[in-house]
């Protein structure tokens, strides 16, 4: 099913109809060791988690997991932000790599997040529309 006709048969749930989890399974375009990792860019996978941390759906015992080919494991240094998450695990066809440098955003990171970006997201609008302090 492509993503259209997902969202023609899929109902919308909301944060507070999530029950907690324990495996986020994530995209990426390359990985490294250490568990830095690169996303398609938009920055809307580190949103989830976040979302799911601000909730209290995530603990501790979360494992963020990146299956990638063999090829997206790369040496070099991956630049991280704050509202950056790193993985816990590589999964390729040939490995899988624990990565040493287990790094969770505390939450949305809101001065990183435009007003597009928050008007574009209805569980971001709401959460702003509520929101008393700014990060």
């Amino acid at each position: 099913m492509c993503k259209k006709g997902a969202a023609q048969v899929a109902r919308r749930v909301g944060v507070e109809n999530l029950r907690p989890i324990d495996v986020v399974v994530c995209g990426s375009v390359a990985v490294n060791r250490s568990g830095a990792r690169i996303g398609k860019g938009a920055g809307y996978s580190d949103l989830e988690v976040a979302l799911l941390i601000e909730a209290g759906l995530v603990t501790d015992e979360l494992v963020i997991v990146a299956p990638v080919h063999q090829l997206q494991v790369v040496d070099e240094e991956i630049p991280e932000t704050e509202h950056d998450y790193s993985v816990d695990l590589i999964v390729t066809p040939d490995e899988v790599i624990e990565c040493p440098n287990r790094r969770q955003p505390r939450g949305l990171v809101w001065k990183d997040l435009t007003p597009e970006k928050i008007g574009a997201i209805p569980v971001l609008a709401a959460r702003a529309s509520v929101r008393q302090e700014p990060e």
